[in-house]
């Protein structure tokens, strides 16, 4: 025992369990304190980390192409990135608020109309009678329509405009991401050190090979879930604007939306062709067609291939992580559940077998 605890015990009326436990509520107190205080900023920091993490090897190869210029390559990779991702996200989310806007101007003005339907429509099974009778309805007196079921609208109104904030935030969010991302890339080497050091103190010598792992996990899932759901989206809405779709910026946040939590851009797709052949010439029609459905079959393809390589883990274990982590805390848990998943997934390995490591050594 130190002098100092020697001191502590030996004052008279002070239980030492009762100091200790005084310091250790103290500094409990101070941690609960710090997490409120940083609490706003940890998905901004978490996919600030995301970001650095799968665009290293590319700051990388850039900076040795720049003579080792580290600051540059980093500013680089985040004037591209927000010039890239952010642009035609302000662009689509204007562009969407004015189509509103005008239909809106329209409807108040008497000029908005419905067409009537395709007799066609009644025979869709289940729900042809109740759509065609309410496009019927629309279609002869739309001013009447609307106030005849304001109270079913007005929900779907509301979510509308809550879709809009959100993804005004978004931007500003994902903003703020990409800078600080930069940020890391610019001392790479401090972060990354400060990381591994991190790992070690809490697991030990296996620390620094779960830190790798968790590296690589990163790099895959936001190749392999994030990056083909972006690049399907872009795809997808590519097509969509080219055609003339309107609202095309509602319709290709949920392709990605769609994309990204695994059940594919084809309930999208599906009512956009059907939409392209009442609304268009049929060339137009025929060749979005055949766009949005190559397009929705891709991922079948790029996902495999990208999320398998390289992977610490099965490719199966990657994905419900995913998936579940998805579920339980949104997008980012696209990563963070991979992550835990991985990393819990080679703890039960070397826990059953224990032989291996010791091979291995």
């Amino acid at each position: 025992m130190s002098s100092k605890d020697q001191s502590t015990s030996q004052r008279p009326g002070i239980d030492p369990v009762f100091h200790y436990a005084i310091q250790l509520l103290a500094l409990a107190l101070l941690l609960v304190w710090c997490f409120y205080i940083i609490q706003p900023f940890i998905s901004i920091l978490v996919w600030a980390a995301v970001l650095s993490t799968t665009l290293f090897p590319l700051h990388e190869t850039l900076k040795r192409k720049l003579n080792n210029r580290n600051a540059l390559s980093a500013t680089i990779i985040t004037i591209f990135l927000l010039v890239a991702i952010i642009g035609p996200g302000v662009w689509i989310l204007t562009a969407t608020a004015g189509e509103f806007k005008e239909l809106v101007e329209e409807f108040r003005a008497g000029e908005l109309h419905v067409p009537p339907p395709p007799e066609k429509v009644a025979s869709w099974p289940i729900v042809g009678n109740k759509v065609y009778g309410l496009w019927t309805e629309a279609s002869s007196s739309l001013s009447a329509t609307v106030s005849n079921h304001q109270e079913e609208l007005r929900p779907v109104l509301l979510k509308f405009f809550g879709l809009i904030k959100s993804a005004a935030t978004g931007i500003l969010f994902f903003a703020a991401s990409i800078i600080i991302s930069g940020v890391l890339l610019a001392y790479s080497k401090e972060s990354g050190a400060a990381l591994r050091n991190i790992a070690v103190a809490l697991a030990g010598k296996n620390g620094e090979k779960m830190a790798e792992n968790a590296e690589i996990t990163v790099r895959n899932v936001a190749k392999g879930i994030l990056g083909v759901a972006l690049l399907q989206t872009i795809l997808a809405g590519f097509g969509i604007v080219l055609a003339g779709i309107p609202f095309a910026g509602i319709w290709i946040a949920l392709c990605l939306i769609l994309a990204i939590i695994q059940v594919g851009i084809l309930p999208i797709s599906i009512g956009v062709i059907v939409y392209i052949w009442g609304a268009a010439d049929t060339t137009t029609a025929i060749l979005l067609t055949i766009w949005m459905l190559l397009v929705g079959a891709s991922d079948n393809v790029l996902k495999p291939i990208v999320m398998g390589k390289g992977a610490p883990v099965p490719m199966l274990v990657i994905f419900i992580g995913a998936i579940g982590g998805f579920i339980l805390s949104g997008i980012i848990g696209l990563f963070t559940g991979a992550i835990v998943l991985s990393l819990g997934y080679n703890l039960a390995t070397k826990w059953m077998n224990p032989t291996n490591e010791t091979r291995s050594a």
